[in-house]
């Protein structure tokens, strides 16, 4: 983790030689499978104290006050979570390690100590606020369906970023598609420095979410599930223009999908009622809007 100096002195001196301990480690190792898809997968607190100051925020209902916090916080003056994390350290810096007490902001502070740099606020203010509350909140409320949906596209989110980390490590491109043909996105990121730049990593992650949600599944939910997945998020977040731009595109790929089901739902009254005498088309929309 450092280098230090030494040499030969009489056994009654007393005064300890001093050593720069440091590490700057930028590349970063992909995640275990079985923590990919869990809120621990963001920032897993190591004791009560950390926590304690991400609820006490989130109870105000401010969304500023969340970002706020997570961009000042100095996670390294936490001296017993930080002593419990570096008697660990070799163990949380390794390729998809399955250790307790890892996550993506942990990972982070192991590989980058006394170098100035700082975890993304993304994994605290965003990715575990929200993995954790609005999901608490929502999932009983939502029908079978648009639990499931919850689940899956939890797991879709962070398949995302770590596809765009990745891609990080290996060049200066990042771009991703939708294998369900719901969107794709390209930006350039300097090697490595993805997780390093605070704002550029807030908006890389806000570009997966409309393609995370809709490959899990949104478009095919029921109106009452939509009215309470759009009905959870902060009021104060809808001032992000992110937030409108992830909604905006997440509607109108959602609209595109119910015009479609509608579409094929009218062909098929139709195909039902052709036959009939009267008004096959008045009695296709009937049927539909009965449903």
């Amino acid at each position: 983790m450092g280098t230090a100096t030494a040499m030969m002195t009489p056994a009654c001196y007393e005064q300890r030689a001093s050593a720069e301990i440091g590490a700057c480690e930028c590349t970063v190792p992909p995640a275990a499978a079985l923590i990919v898809g869990t809120c621990p997968y963001y920032y897993r607190p190591v004791c009560g104290e950390p926590w304690a100051s991400v609820t006490k925020v989130s109870l105000a209902s401010t969304w500023e006050a969340v970002k706020a916090w997570a961009r000042v916080w100095k996670p390294y003056e936490d001296g017993e979570s930080f002593s419990t994390l570096l008697r660990r350290r070799e163990k949380l810096i390794e390729a998809e390690c399955t250790d307790s007490d890892w996550s993506r902001h942990g990972n982070f502070m192991m590989r980058h100590i006394g170098c100035g740099h700082k975890p993304p606020s993304y994994y605290v203010s965003y990715g575990y606020y929200y993995c954790s509350t609005y999901g608490a909140e929502l999932y009983p409320r939502l029908t079978s369906a648009g639990q499931a949906w919850l689940v899956l596209a939890r797991q879709k989110l962070q398949e995302y970023l770590e596809s765009g980390l990745s891609q990080n490590m290996r060049g200066n491109e990042i771009a991703l598609a939708s294998k369900r043909g719901n969107g794709s996105f390209r930006m350039t990121v300097a090697q490595f420095e993805l997780e390093l730049e605070d704002e550029t990593f807030t908006e890389f992650a806000f570009k997966t979410h409309p393609m995370a949600y809709l490959d899990a599944g949104l478009g095919d939910l029921s109106v009452s599930d939509l009215k309470k997945i759009g009905q959870q998020p902060n009021v104060q977040e809808w001032a992000d223009g992110r937030t409108w731009e992830q909604a905006v595109e997440s509607g109108a790929w959602v609209a595109k999908k119910k015009a479609s089901n509608a579409m094929a739902a009218l062909g098929e009254a139709w195909d039902a009622t052709k036959s009939e005498v009267g008004d096959p088309i008045g009695h296709a929309l009937g049927r539909l809007l009965a449903k």
